[in-house]
């Protein structure tokens, strides 16, 4: 089921992630529906904070590689980067609660992070490249933090009124979206 996701300006976006335990209702069918709602907005990760859900989940599916071979595709559970590595490097991010704008952000290359899959097994990974910025992308949603949040304020400002317009639901998407301050017609 394709879930809307949450858009820039909703508080649960600035909310640091609670983790949650084998108990949590519904998870599997939660990560599906998760996993149905990246795949349909195009997108390459998705945390549970962008579908209104505070919690310490995240996906992760970078796709097929150039060459064909599958891509890197993982669910993150209370997850926790360890260690950020290597010479710091710009890429162009966009982010599915904050359509319409990509900014150059600053991420290092290398992490080693360790968290529960959705079988609960725990793991402690070394991941570098463009799944481990991927993965920055969405750790940084759980910790209630937006890419946003790295750019100059020189260039937040110059983003305020398309970030102002997101938040009060004045864009178009092809996928779902829920507005926290959207207007109301009169």
């Amino acid at each position: 089921m394709k879930l809307p996701i949450v858009a820039y300006g909703d508080p649960v976006l600035k909310k640091t992630g609670a983790d949650i335990d084998q108990d949590y209702p519904d998870l599997k069918q939660l990560i599906a529906n998760m996993f149905d709602t990246m795949y349909y907005a195009n997108g390459v990760g998705l945390a549970a904070p962008q579908i209104g859900l505070p919690i310490r989940l995240f996906i992760v599916d970078t796709g097929e590689d150039e060459d064909g071979t599958p891509g890197y595709k993982k669910v993150f559970i209370n997850a926790e980067i360890l260690e950020e590595t290597g010479e710091p490097w710009n890429f162009n991010e966009g982010c599915l609660s904050i359509p319409d704008i990509r900014e150059n952000i600053s991420r290092k290359p290398n992490i080693k992070i360790k968290y529960l899959d959705e079988n609960w097994n725990e793991h402690i990974e070394d991941v570098d490249g463009l799944p481990a910025r991927v993965i920055q992308h969405e750790y940084d949603h759980i910790e209630g933090k937006l890419f946003t949040d790295k750019v100059s304020v020189l260039r937040k400002t110059m983003l305020k009124s398309k970030l102002d317009a997101i938040a009060k639901g004045n864009i178009k998407t092809e996928y779902k979206m829920r507005f926290v301050n959207r207007s109301k017609k009169k």
